[in-house]
């Protein structure tokens, strides 16, 4: 059999379609209608008004950071347990990220901690520039503490909700939360353009001036002048169309994405130790990744045998997020907690999710799973 990917991308006819006609039309230099109606598209499925599409998502916290004033010698308190990415883009800005540590109900930014590193700024008279929240693997933040929180402060909220496009928290859609949300369209996401993003506000001002920085800061002229530094950051015709395509079948994608998950849920139930990622009573994940911890106190097996296991048969399988607070990179950076996101990436692992899994390959991950552990498929 082929190998199994942990999540690789799935394409229909419809992206051939628009992919076929934005080339005809000849639209390949950046931007054109295509990215025009991607970004009208995706207002209306995250129920936000304004939408920049942008070459990744990573250039969208970027631009989220520099739109909100962050510079050097700036705090940014980060969701320490997330991808490099989120992170690294405080570097860029010349800030430094403080990382706050996960709660266990969602696995996301704790509210106790944030509160208790927001109040310990306030007393010393200095408060962070920003606050980025997670919605990790799929899942929504706890917006009903968090957003107040950050609102008491007056510390704006950008949301990466990178891995989470789909999700919803109440009937509010993910990237609906700050005042700046992200989206990430990268090649392994619940949706792909191959490589792109976009910054999605309630606020028209931020997606306008995020459009203007994006495409170099060019000043109208009718020659190239430019009065403030740019960044070659916007998305292309070409992906824009097949980001189309995408999101016509977004709902078909998390549905797929959510049915594996039960699927697991119910083939891997009784074994002793293991848990997969809770979901919120506050809202529907994407289960983006379905993603399992194992005590070893309790199973005797560790994480990285069933990875092993899974490799050897030629499966992707790959540990949680290490924690950013764990990252050499950041070793000098703050963070606050974090034995809750370290406890998750020692014991964590992610299982194959794409939407394109077949039901047999899900039988053979659950049969090997269940074979560490000494039970029969």
């Amino acid at each position: 059999m082929p190998r199994i990917f942990l999540s690789p991308p799935h394409m229909g006819p419809r992206e051939r379609e628009l992919l076929t006609e934005a080339f005809d039309s000849n639209w390949i230099a950046p931007l054109g209608p295509h990215v025009d109606a991607f970004e009208a598209e995706l207002a209306a499925v995250v129920q936000v008004p304004n939408v920049c599409a942008l070459s990744s998502g990573t250039a969208a916290i970027h631009l989220a950071l520099v739109l909100l004033g962050v510079g050097v010698g700036d705090e940014v308190l980060v969701s320490t347990f997330t991808f490099a990415a989120t992170a690294n883009a405080v570097r860029y800005a010349g800030a430094t990220p403080t990382f706050v540590d996960s709660e266990l109900v969602s696995w996301n930014m704790c509210p106790d901690r944030l509160a208790e590193v927001l109040e310990r700024r306030k007393r010393a008279g200095k408060l962070p520039k920003a606050i980025i929240v997670v919605d990790l693997y799929g899942q929504c933040a706890d917006y009903d503490r968090l957003v107040p929180l950050a609102a008491m402060y007056g510390v704006p909220i950008i949301e990466d909700a990178a891995e989470a496009l789909g999700a919803t928290h109440g009937t509010r859609a993910a990237g609906s939360f700050g005042e700046i949300s992200v989206f990430s369209f990268n090649g392994n996401k619940i949706i792909t353009t191959s490589g792109g993003g976009a910054m999605v506000s309630l606020h028209r001002e931020h997606t306008d001036r995020a459009r203007f920085l994006a495409t170099q800061a060019r000043d109208a002229a009718p020659h190239y002048q430019h009065s403030q530094v740019g960044y070659n950051y916007r998305l292309s015709n070409l992906l824009a169309a097949v980001g189309r395509g995408q999101l016509e079948v977004l709902s078909d994608r998390v549905a797929a994405r959510r049915a594996n998950n039960a699927f697991y849920r119910e083939a891997l139930r009784g074994l002793p130790g293991l848990r997969l990622q809770p979901e919120a009573s506050w809202g529907t994940s994407t289960f983006w990744l379905t993603c399992m911890t194992v005590d070893e106190s309790v199973s005797g097996i560790t994480r990285e045998a069933i990875r092993e296991a899974l490799v050897s048969a030629d499966i992707e399988a790959r540990p949680l997020w290490k924690p950013m607070h764990l990252q050499p990179v950041f070793a000098s950076c703050e963070v606050i907690g974090g034995a809750v996101a370290s406890g998750l990436f020692e014991c964590g692992l992610c299982l194959p999710s794409g939407s394109s899994l077949r039901p047999e390959e899900r039988a053979e991950i659950a049969g090997i799973v269940r074979g560490c552990f000494g039970h029969s498929v």
